[in-house]
C-alpha cells in the first residue's frame, strides 16, 4: 500500500491540514487527472437531499415523546402517573394516566402531521428528475441522488439542482441569464458566463471528454462571493487554468431563463449549497403565552408541594394523640407498626402529592393545542386577505405562534417585492441642468394619452447637443442588458420606434428601466453582438461600439462602467452610480445644478443615478489593461485588488447628468406602515439596496416623515470620525428629549415633537458586532440599541442575509426582550424569518423560499395590518383568557379537597367520585372554554382596523401578567371557600330530607361539585361578549350533559365497577328543597365578586377597548335620537298640496348616490345635503320649473 497516501488522509482528516479547511478539489465528471498532473484523492461530500422536516419514521416516537416531557405540566403528571402505580394512593391511576395519554396523544397527531406536510415538500424537490451527463449519454435521475462533481444539463425554466461551475450553454457566446427570485428577492434577470475554454463544447460527447479538476473554497453562506479556478488538461497534459468567480457560479435556487440550455458542474450539493447554508436551523419557537403558562405551572406547583406538605405534617400532629392513630376498628398491623417513621411520612407526601395533583392543568395543554390549531383556519379563511390577482390567499405553516401576533413591538421588514412591488418606471432624466420627461413607460408599456417629449426648462443650445447625446448614449451602453428577439418569452416588450419585438434582459430592474425610458428620447439599444454593442440613434442610423472592458457594479463602490471604443477609434469610459459615488470623481461639469435636481429627486422618494464620463487615448488603456487582468487572475485577495484597480480607471470623470427612476410602493404600503406605527410597533427596514434608494422608499411609505431628522451611522460617517465619537455623538442627540418623553408612546406619529430616524449601513453593524480589543463589545451594543429605542424608525440597507438575521438577534436578546416579526418576500430573508418570534414571508413574483421557511405567509404587505390588528389581538385575547381560565377553575376543583382534609382527619379522603376527578377537566369544563377560545370578539372587527391603538392594551403580555394572575387566583380561592363553607354551614346537624335522613360525605361532595360546574361555566358566559348559537349551544349542553350524566352514573348499578357507592346519590340530592336553595344561593354569591369588580373597574378604570365602545354607544344614541327628531320635524313641516297634485314633489324619501335610503325634508330644516355625499343635492322641481331644495338625512342613521 501507498504510505503517502495514508499519510495524506491522516493529515486531512485528523491533523485538519490548512488546505483541506481552505479549499475542496472536485474531479469534473468523476475522471482522474492525466498521470502525473497530481495525486488522484477521491472526498466524500453529502448527497443532494434538503432536509426541512423535524422528524424521521424512526425517531418520531422517542423524540416527540421526549420532546413533549420538557413540558413541566407532561413530565409532573408522568411522575404522578407512576407513583400511583407504585403506592397505594386514594385515586386510580386511570384518574391522571387518561387525561395525560389524551394530551399526548392528540399533540403528537398535531405535530406529526405539520411534520408530514414537511416531508412531503422535502421529498417532493429531492424527487425532481435531473439530467445528467454519463458516459456521454444523458441520463435522467432524482436530484438526491446527485454527487459533487456530477455534469448536469439544466433547460430553460428549470431550476438549478444544486450549485454548479457553468460549463457552456446553448448560446454562442457562452453566457446564460438567471433568475434569482427565490434567493435574493429579485425577480430580474442576471447573466452569468461560461468558462472561456469549455463554452464550445455543446453536446452531451464534448462535455463527456472534459478532463479538468476544481479546485475552490469550502461551503460559505455568502450569495455574492466565490474564489475558485479550473485546471482544463489537454492532449499535452499541460492544464490550462482560469480564475473562477461568482459570474460562473450557478446557484441552487435560481432558474434558467431564455437559454435553451446549460451543462454545469456540481460543486456543492444538499444542505452544503449556499442557498441551504443560508437557512438557519428551524429552532422550536415558543410564545410568550407558553413562557408565562410554564411559569405559573411552576407557581401552582410550589402550591401543590406546600398542601402536600401541610397536610402532611398536620397528620401526624392529628395522630400523635392516643387512639387517633389506631382507633379499635382500624388497629394497625405488627408490620406497619415496624415501618419506618420516615418512609411512611414520605409515602403519605406522595399520596397527598397525587390527591391534589389537579390542580395542575394537564387539559390546558391539549385544549391549547387544539385552540391554536383550530384557530389558525380563521386566518386562511378571510377572504379580505386573498389576493384577486395572484389567487392566492394567507398561509399558516405553524399554529404554535398564533397569540404572538398580538405581542408584536418590532416589525423587521425587507423592501424590495416586500414594500415596493421591484417595478421600475423611468420618471426623468437631467442633463447639464435641463431635465427631460419622456412618456411614461413600465415594463415597457406605454400609457395611453401620451405623446412626443415633453421637456422642461429649455433646450440645450446646439453646443449642448453633443453632450445630450453623449448622455443618451452613455445610458445605452452602460448597462449589462441582453436583448433576445422573441415575441414569447417573458411577455414582448414593443420598442416604440421599430416594428420589431425586444425583451430586455439585466440583472437590475433600473437598468430595463432606464434603457426602455432612453428609448423614448430617440436612442434605442439594439444589442451585443460579437463583442460588438449596437445602438439605434435619432436618426435611425445603427452605431456601433466595441466593448473592451465590463467594471461591474458592487455595493461598496456602487458604480459601474464600461469601456468602449466608436467606430472612429475613440475609446471612452462611462460611468453611471450614486450621487456620492460620482460626485467625488468628477473634475468637470454642472456638478452644482444637477446635484440639486437629485436631491429633489430623492426626497419624493425616486431612485436616482449619476452618468459621467471620460475619453481615453489608447496608451492609457493599455495600462488599464495590464491592471485589470493582473487583479483577475489573483486567487488570493481577488476582490481587494480589483477594487483597488477600479478606484485607479475610475478617476478625474465629466460629469453628464442624472436619472430618475421610481420604483412603486405596494398597494396600501403606507397606511399599512401609519397603522402598525399607531399601534405602538417599531418598523425598521433591513434592506441589501443602496442608502439613498432606501431611504426615498422610506419616506414614501411614511416611515419617515418630513419632520424626522436622519441620523447616519454609515461606513462614510466613521471614516470621519471613530466609531466611538459617532456613536456617543448620536446617543447625545436622540437622548436630548428622552428626560421629557417616552418615544414609545408616540412612535414618531406626532407633528408637535422632533423624532429621529437612524440608516445604518452593513459596514457599520459589523463594527458594532466586532469584539472590541478587550474582548467585550457589549459597550457599543448597548449604546447602539439605546440609539435604536429612541428612534421612531430605522434603516438598515447594505445589509447581508445573516446581518439581517444578527440584527433580528440583537433587539430580539436586548434587555427588555421584546417580542419580533419579520417579514420578507426572497430566500435573502430566510434567516431573519427564522430567528424573529415571528416570521410571515410575503407570497409572490419572488420565489416561494421566504413563504415556505416562515411561520405564516400572506399575498401582499398590505395584509400584515389585518394579521396583527385584528387576527393578532382576537388571538391573544382567547388565549390569555382561556390559561387564566383553566388556573382559576383548577383551584376552585381541588381547594375545597384541601379543606376537606381538615375534617376527614388528614386520612386522603376524596371528596368528589373519579368519575368526577378524571371527567372535570376532559368533559365537562373543556367544550366551552374551547369555544370561547375559537369565537370571542370582545370589540367588532371594524373597530380594531379602525383604531390601531386598540392595540397596546394588550402590549407587553398584559393579560397575563402577575397582578391578573393573582386576581384569577384568589377569585378561584374565593369560590371554593364559598363552595366548601356554603354547603358545609348549611347543611350541618340539618335534616335535609323529607325522611329525615342526613346527607353523607358522597353526597356533600357532589353538591360542592355541581355548584362548582355551574359557576365555572356561567362565570365563562359572563366574560362572552359575542354569543353565537354555537355558544349557546356548548354552554348550556355542557351544563345539561353533567346533569345527565350524573343522573345515568348514579342511576344505574354498573356492573364493572367494584364499588357503587355513587349509586343513587345525585337523585336523592336533588330531590331536596335545601339542596337546590344551596345550589342557587352559592353560586349568585360565588359570581357576585367578579361581577362586582367588572361593573367598577368599567367605570373607575375603563381601558381604551372600553371607551372606545362607550364612544361608539353614545355617538349611535345621538344618531337614533337625531333621527327621531328630524322624522318629528318632517311630520310638522309636511307640504300642504295633495301628493297627487301636478309639479309638486310627492316623494318624501330618495336615493342618495351611495345607493342608501334617505329621507327628504322641507327647507326649514336647513340646505339640502346627504351623509354620505355632503356635495350632492337632490333636485325636486315645483310648478313653474323652480328648484325646491330639502334636505336629506340618510335613513341609515
Amino acid at each position: 500500500m501507498d504510505c503517502s497516501l495514508v499519510r495524506t488522509l491522516v493529515q486531512r482528516y485528523c491533523a485538519g491540514e490548512e488546505n483541506w479547511v481552505d479549499s475542496r478539489t472536485i474531479y469534473v465528471g468523476h475522471k482522474e487527472p492525466p498521470p502525473g498532473a497530481e495525486a488522484y484523492i477521491p472526498q466524500r461530500y453529502p448527497d443532494n437531499r434538503i432536509v426541512s422536516s423535524k422528524y424521521t419514521f424512526w425517531n418520531f416516537i422517542p423524540k416527540n415523546l421526549f420532546e413533549q416531557f420538557r413540558r413541566i405540566a407532561n413530565f409532573y403528571f408522568l411522575i404522578i402517573f407512576l407513583v400511583q402505580l407504585i403506592i397505594d394512593t386514594p385515586t386510580s391511576p386511570v384518574t391522571s394516566g387518561l387525561p395525560l395519554f389524551f394530551v399526548i396523544t392528540v399533540t403528537a397527531i398535531k405535530q406529526g402531521y405539520e411534520d408530514w406536510l414537511r416531508h412531503k415538500a422535502d421529498n417532493a424537490m429531492n424527487q425532481c428528475p435531473v439530467h445528467f451527463i454519463q458516459h456521454g449519454k444523458l441520463v435522467r435521475k432524482q436530484s438526491r441522488k446527485l454527487r459533487v462533481g456530477d455534469i448536469v444539463m439544466v433547460k430553460e425554466d428549470e431550476t438549478f439542482p444544486c450549485d454548479l461551475i457553468f460549463l457552456s450553454s446553448s448560446r454562442g457566446d457562452g453566457t446564460c441569464h438567471v433568475t434569482t427570485a427565490s434567493l435574493d428577492g429579485e425577480s430580474s434577470h442576471k447573466t452569468h458566463y461560461a468558462v472561456q475554454d469549455t463554452k464550445g463544447f455543446h453536446t452531451e460527447e464534448d462535455i463527456d471528454g472534459l478532463h479538468a479538476t476544481i479546485e475552490c473554497e469550502q461551503p460559505q453562506p455568502d450569495l455574492y462571493k466565490f474564489v475558485g479556478r479550473i485546471n482544463v488538461y489537454s492532449d499535452q497534459n499541460d492544464p490550462v487554468v482560469r480564475p473562477l468567480g461568482s459570474e460562473n457560479l450557478l446557484l441552487r435556487g435560481a432558474t434558467l431563463k431564455n437559454t435553451e440550455k446549460i451543462f454545469g458542474v456540481a460543486i456543492y450539493t444538499g444542505m452544503e449549497t449556499k442557498m441551504a447554508l443560508n437557512y438557519q436551523s428551524k429552532s422550536q419557537k415558543r410564545s410568550a403565552v407558553e413562557k408565562s403558562m410554564n411559569v405559573f405551572l411552576i407557581v401552582y406547583l410550589c402550591i401543590l408541594i406546600s398542601k402536600a406538605l401541610i397536610n402532611t405534617v398536620l397528620k401526624y400532629v392529628w395522630q400523635s394523640e392516643p387512639f387517633r392513630d389506631e382507633p379499635w376498628y382500624n388497629q394497625k398491623t405488627e408490620a406497619e407498626r415496624q415501618r419506618n417513621l420516615f418512609l411512611r411520612a414520605f409515602t403519605d407526601f406522595l399520596a397527598f402529592m397525587v390527591l391534589f395533583n389537579y390542580i395542575i392543568p394537564v387539559s390546558m395543554y391539549v385544549t391549547v393545542e387544539m385552540q391554536k390549531f383550530l384557530g389558525s383556519y380563521f386566518i386562511t379563511w378571510d377572504e379580505e386577505m386573498f389576493d384577486e390577482e395572484m389567487g392566492e390567499g394567507p398561509l399558516v405553516n405553524t399554529s404554535d405562534l398564533n397569540e404572538e401576533l398580538g405581542q408584536v413591538e418590532y416589525i423587521f421588514t425587507d423592501k424590495t417585492g416586500t414594500l415596493t412591488e421591484n417595478n421600475m418606471e423611468f420618471k426623468e432624466c437631467c442633463i447639464e441642468g435641463h431635465v427631460y420627461v419622456p412618456h411614461v413607460i413600465c415594463n415597457g408599456q406605454v400609457l395611453p394619452g401620451t405623446s412626443g417629449i415633453d421637456m422642461i426648462d429649455s433646450s440645450p443650445g446646439v453646443s449642448g447637443r453633443e453632450r445630450e447625446e453623449l448622455f443618451f448614449r452613455a445610458l445605452c451602453l452602460c448597462h449589462t442588458i441582453q436583448v433576445k428577439d422573441d415575441d414569447e418569452v417573458d411577455g414582448p416588450r414593443k420598442s416604440p420606434d421599430s416594428g420589431k419585438s425586444c425583451v430586455y434582459i439585466s440583472s437590475s430592474p433600473d437598468e430595463v428601466a432606464l434603457v426602455e425610458g432612453i428609448q423614448r428620447l430617440g436612442f434605442t439599444y439594439l444589442r451585443l453582438k460579437d463583442n460588438y454593442m449596437e445602438i439605434l440613434n435619432r436618426d435611425n442610423d445603427i452605431e456601433r461600439f466595441e466593448l473592451l472592458e465590463i467594471l461591474s457594479f458592487d455595493s461598496v463602490r456602487r458604480r459601474m462602467s464600461v469601456i468602449v471604443k466608436s467606430a472612429t477609434g475613440e475609446i471612452y469610459l462611462f460611468c453611471k452610480g450614486a450621487d456620492s459615488s460620482i460626485f467625488p470623481r468628477v473634475i468637470e461639469g454642472k456638478v452644482d445644478q444637477i446635484r440639486s435636481r437629485v436631491e429633489r429627486n430623492a426626497v419624493e422618494g425616486l431612485r436616482t443615478l449619476c452618468v459621467a464620463y471620460k475619453r481615453l487615448i489608447p496608451e492609457e488603456y493599455q495600462g488599464i489593461c495590464k491592471l485589470l487582468q493582473a487583479a483577475k487572475v489573483a486567487l488570493q485577495d481577488r476582490e481587494k485588488k480589483l477594487a483597488e484597480a477600479y478606484e485607479q480607471i475610475e478617476k478625474d470623470l465629466i460629469l453628464l447628468g442624472a436619472t430618475a427612476v421610481e420604483d412603486r410602493l405596494q398597494e396600501k404600503a403606507a397606511d399599512t406602515i401609519e397603522a402598525l406605527q399607531k399601534a405602538g410597533i417599531k418598523v425598521w427596514v433591513l434592506t441589501g439596496d443602496k442608502m439613498e434608494t432606501a431611504a426615498a422608499t422610506c419616506y414614501a411609505c411614511k416611515l419617515f416623515r418630513r419632520n424626522t431628522q436622519l441620523l447616519e451611522l454609515t461606513t462614510k460617517k466613521i471614516e470621519e470620525q471613530s466609531l466611538h465619537d459617532v456613536l456617543f455623538e448620536l446617543s447625545k442627540t436622540v437622548l436630548r428629549y428622552s428626560g421629557s418623553l417616552t418615544r414609545d408612546n408616540f412612535s414618531g406619529l406626532s407633528a408637535d415633537i422632533q423624532d429621529y430616524g437612524l440608516i445604518i449601513d452593513g459596514a457599520a453593524l459589523s463594527l458594532i458586532m466586532k469584539p472590541r480589543e478587550d474582548g467585550s463589545s457589549s459597550n457599543y451594543r448597548e449604546l447602539f440599541l439605546e440609539i435604536c429605542r429612541n428612534c421612531s424608525a430605522v434603516l438598515c440597507c447594505r445589509m447581508a442575509p445573516l446581518q439581517k438575521a444578527q440584527i433580528v438577534k440583537l433587539i430580539k436578546f436586548s434587555k427588555e426582550h421584546p417580542i419580533t416579526l419579520a417579514i420578507g418576500d426572497g430566500a435573502n430573508d430566510v434567516s431573519m424569518i427564522l430567528e424573529a418570534h415571528v416570521g410571515i414571508g410575503v407570497i409572490g413574483k419572488e420565489g416561494r423560499q421566504a413563504a415556505r421557511n416562515s411561520d405564516y405567509a400572506i399575498p401582499k404587505f398590505k395584509h400584515l395590518k389585518k394579521m396583527l390588528l385584528v387576527h393578532g389581538h382576537f388571538y391573544y385575547i382567547r388565549i390569555s383568557e382561556l390559561v387564566q381560565y383553566f388556573f382559576y377553575k383548577n383551584v376552585c376543583f381541588i381547594f375545597p379537597q384541601f379543606l376537606y382534609q381538615f375534617f376527614c382527619g388528614f386520612s386522603q379522603q376524596t371528596l368528589y367520585d373519579t368519575a368526577y376527578l378524571t371527567l372535570y377537566n376532559i368533559s365537562f369544563t373543556s367544550l366551552p372554554i374551547l369555544l370561547y377560545s375559537l369565537m370571542e370578539q370582545h370589540v367588532s372587527i371594524d373597530t380594531l382596523k379602525r383604531d390601531p391603538s386598540l392595540y397596546r392594551d394588550i402590549a407587553k403580555n398584559a393579560l397575563l401578567r402577575w397582578r391578573v394572575f393573582i386576581y384569577w387566583t384568589f377569585l378561584g380561592v374565593f369560590d371554593a371557600l364559598v363552595f366548601f363553607f356554603g354547603a358545609y354551614f348549611m347543611f350541618e346537624n340539618t335534616t335535609v330530607t323529607s325522611n329525615g335522613q342526613m346527607f353523607g360525605n358522597w353526597t356533600f361532595g357532589t353538591l360542592v361539585f355541581t355548584v362548582m360546574v355551574f359557576t365555572v361555566t356561567l362565570k365563562l358566559a359572563l366574560d362572552t361578549h359575542y354569543w353565537t348559537w354555537i355558544n349557546h349551544f356548548v354552554i348550556w349542553g355542557s351544563l345539561l350533559f353533567y346533569i345527565v350524566f350524573s343522573l345515568l352514573w348514579g342511576g344505574i348499578i354498573w356492573p364493572f365497577l367494584n364499588y357503587q357507592r355513587m349509586y343513587y346519590v345525585f337523585i336523592q340530592m336533588l330531590s331536596s328543597g335545601p339542596a337546590w336553595l344551596a345550589i342557587i344561593l352559592l353560586i349568585t354569591v360565588s359570581l357576585l365578586p367578579d361581577v362586582l369588580k367588572k361593573v367598577l373597574c368599567g367605570q373607575l378604570w375603563p381601558s381604551a377597548t372600553e371607551r372606545v365602545q362607550r364612544q361608539r354607544q353614545s355617538t349611535s344614541t345621538r344618531g337614533l335620537d337625531r333621527l327621531s327628531e328630524v322624522r318629528r320635524l318632517a311630520s310638522l313641516h309636511s307640504p300642504s298640496p295633495s301628493a297627487t297634485q301636478p309639479g309638486f314633489c310627492s316623494r318624501q324619501v330618495t336615493m342618495c348616490p351611495e345607493n342608501k335610503e334617505c329621507l327628504v325634508l322641507p327647507p326649514i330644516i336647513g340646505v339640502s345635503t346627504c351623509r354620505h355625499h355632503p356635495s350632492w343635492r337632490p333636485c325636486c322641481r315645483g310648478p313653474c320649473g323652480e328648484t325646491d331644495g330639502r334636505q336629506v338625512i340618510c335613513s341609515s342613521l
